[in-house]
């Protein structure tokens, strides 16, 4: 029996010292010693203020985005029933499935319900998103005249081609304003560039994209200009993203507005943009080639 006794407390003696140890380390030791392979990894979480990226889930190929006009509580033009914001987001998501369904591309819109954004917001979203092509799409209006008709394509600049493209982005540039007062201010970034001579790559793009939109649109829809025309507007700001504005014709003109809400006027709309952006992307990868 002491025998016995002896054997148990030759091991339970170092037993219980190594449980004190533990017990002491537990209790005053510094949090973590001992244990070298245990990391505190800080997650980032995801930001859910930029929209999906929809497609191919190969990153390398090129990503559009894709801008519907107004929203919330900045309608647009539209003096009847049919409001421009309602408008372009029904083209841009025609065009966004026209380009899913054809695939290679990855697509992006910057709102895909009736949310309101400031103009600086919706380029950033393409910057942030790393588009190589931002589309803004957009319907006219002329006050008290209804005999405007056909779409425009426009690229920025520092000043108007003409009246008409100033008057143009006078009004589009309104959109952060409630009235007469700004709601929301540009980047300091963004504020500080109308056309930066560093960024004429990006601006030979833009006008690149807008004749292809052009070439392959014309035979689709009419245009009120046979040639891109060119403003400030804010929305255009992006520095390093090539960007156009679309105003696919007149909310106010009957045989524009029926044929934007048409189904064959949008698959019209969409076939002949997505077109436009196969042939820049082939364009511009021949050229880098």
């Amino acid at each position: 029996m002491r025998r016995v006794v002896m054997l148990l407390l030759v091991f339970a003696v170092p037993l219980a010292v190594f449980a004190a140890i533990i017990g002491a380390d537990r209790l005053f030791g510094r949090s973590g010693r001992g244990f070298d392979y245990v990391l505190n990894i800080d997650l980032t979480p995801a930001d859910a203020s930029l929209p999906k990226i929809e497609g191919p889930l190969d990153s390398s190929r090129p990503l559009v985005v894709i801008d519907a006009g107004h929203g919330g509580k900045d309608p647009g033009a539209g003096a009847e029933e049919t409001k421009e914001k309602t408008l372009t987001l029904a083209l841009a998501l025609a065009l966004r499935d026209e380009l899913l369904r054809q695939g290679g591309v990855r697509v992006a819109l910057t709102r895909s319900d009736d949310t309101y954004l400031l103009l600086g917001e919706r380029p950033a979203i393409a910057r942030r998103l790393g588009a190589d092509l931002f589309i803004s799409i957009h319907a006219d209006s002329t006050e008290g005249d209804s005999g405007a008709l056909g779409a425009t394509v426009y690229t920025l600049s520092a000043k108007g081609s003409n009246q008409a493209a100033e008057r143009m982005a006078a009004r589009e540039n309104a959109a952060d304003e409630i009235n007469g007062v700004r709601i929301g201010n540009q980047s300091d970034s963004v504020n500080a560039i109308l056309v930066d001579l560093s960024q004429r790559e990006t601006q030979a793009q833009s006008e690149l994209f807008a004749g292809l939109l052009l070439r392959e649109a014309r035979a689709a829809m009419p245009f009120k200009e046979t040639e891109p025309q060119s403003a400030a507007f804010a929305v255009l700001k992006s520095p390093d993203v090539p960007s156009v504005l679309f105003e696919t014709g007149y909310i106010n003109n009957p045989a524009d507005l029926a044929r934007l809400l048409s189904d064959s006027g949008r698959k019209s709309f969409a076939q002949s943009l997505a077109g436009a952006i196969k042939a820049f992307f082939a364009r511009t990868a021949a050229d880098r080639a």
